[in-house]
């Protein structure tokens, strides 16, 4: 037993280890600087978030080391079981779950709480990595293709009855691992234009919209001149592709906004782009009253935090001495803001190192995905790629105003036990699988 344990550790990805404990590192200093005051006399404080970030670091590494112990076959074996447990405590979570800041997504009592959608994302990750794998799945039919995009938005639509947005958007990453098995490229490009059609509805007018539309469809039928004259079925499908545009536009995003979307979360949108909450989605006016244009919540936090970011400057001003986050003038700055503590105490050259570490995660994790021998291993790897990559760029971009505030959190920097532990499963799960690179797990 000994023996096999040194091998195992021996067979460890040393790289990403060290990445892993580099970011663990630096999340812990910057939800300590956000939090200690010079009037404090003791570090060990556990009325501080640093305190329990740091026991629930030592959680991390602990269920980390079991894994490590763990036969590399297990996490095949138990992925329909997880992700089937994960379901189940989401639907509890819709009826029994804590609310905590408008979302209905946390089970526990008292102080403790977790939320299951993060847990999910690891048996999600489990799930679809089997089914890919599964020598009985042909990924280029269009009933596994079904059956794949349905174990990873189950999750998401159980957590969207949470109102729990952020974190539900969070599943669609897994369409980029869907797309390196196989997925079209259509599927792609349908949700490119599902968004740039979504975006031009909020910011055009609807008649506007409506022109641009048929211009493109026509421009689009000159250009097929050829085949429509032919083909039947090309011209159906044209004007399907038309009549879906223009009922997208007009019925359906209205639709999501008056009832689907909550408040904060419109005011969140169109702060982003820039633009005036329509009077017809202010759920709050009154018959007969104006809009005042006001600024929201969502909207002053970005406001404070890119003041942060930039009073950095290239260099910081230095390890505590953070004065927005300081003077708490972020709001969330030790959870979803916390990048802004690293652009104000060190600067562009700070963040610019915190980014590179990032990417050099992500890149390495690819790199050990695309050396697996075994397929659940390769996919598998793909899966967390893809979750670190979704909450590393959305988290980011809300914090310089380039998203709507969504509250995902910055990988392993963020506070809360949650989001640390899940994330440590994750990469510590595809580090004992690469140290089994040559198996063949099935």
């Amino acid at each position: 037993m000994e023996n096999m344990r040194k091998t195992i550790f021996g067979r460890l990805d040393t790289l990403t280890v060290l990445l892993y404990c580099a970011l663990v590192f630096v999340g812990l200093t910057a939800i300590f600087s956000v939090e200690h005051r010079t009037a404090d006399t003791v570090l060990w404080n556990m009325s501080k978030s640093y305190t329990r970030q740091f026991i629930w670091l030592g959680v991390s590494l602990f269920v980390g080391l079991l894994i490590i112990m763990t036969e590399s076959r297990f996490f095949s074996s138990i992925a329909y079981l997880s992700y089937t447990i994960g379901i189940f405590l989401l639907i509890i979570t819709i009826f029994a779950g804590v609310n905590v800041k408008g979302s209905h997504s946390w089970l526990g009592t008292g102080s403790f709480r977790f939320q299951p959608g993060e847990v999910c994302k690891i048996f999600t990750s489990l799930a679809i990595a089997r089914f890919l794998s599964s020598p009985e799945t042909n990924f280029k039919t269009r009933k596994h293709r079904i059956i794949g995009i349905a174990l990873a938005l189950a999750p998401a639509v159980l957590i969207l009855a949470q109102q729990e947005t952020g974190l539900a958007l969070v599943y669609f990453c897994f369409f980029l691992v869907m797309y390196r098995e196989g997925l079209p490229n259509a599927f792609l490009v349908v949700g490119g234009c599902v968004v740039g059609l979504t975006m031009a509805t909020l910011l055009l007018d609807k008649w506007v919209l409506f022109g641009l539309v048929t211009v493109i469809v026509l421009v689009a039928a000159f250009l097929m001149r050829n085949t429509l004259r032919r083909n039947v079925v090309a011209i159906i499908g044209l004007a399907s592709i038309w009549i879906g545009c223009v009922l997208f536009s007009i019925v359906l995003v209205p639709f999501a906004f008056k009832n689907v979307l909550q408040k904060h979360q419109i005011d969140r949108i169109y702060s982003t782009i820039g633009q005036d909450v329509p009077a017809e989605y202010m759920k709050d006016l009154k018959p007969g009253e104006k809009v005042v244009r006001k600024v929201n919540a969502s909207e002053y936090n970005v406001n404070q935090s890119k003041i942060a970011i930039g009073s950095g400057g290239f260099w910081g001003k230095g390890f505590l001495n953070g004065t927005s986050t300081k003077n708490q003038f972020v709001p969330e700055q030790n959870t979803d803001f916390i990048f802004c503590s690293i652009g104000e105490q060190f600067g562009f050259f700070g963040s610019f190192v915190l980014v590179g570490l990032y990417l050099s995660l992500m890149l390495r994790i690819i790199f050990l995905a695309e050396r697996q021998r075994s397929h659940f291993s390769r996919v598998y790897g793909y899966c967390v790629a893809a979750i670190l990559f979704f909450h590393f760029a959305v988290n980011i971009s809300m914090t310089i105003g380039l998203a709507p505030v969504i509250g995902i959190t910055l990988p392993l920097l963020s506070y809360g036990g949650s989001s640390l532990l899940s994330f440590s499963i994750l990469i510590f799960i595809m580090i004992r699988l690469d140290s089994d690179r040559q198996v063949l797990i099935r």
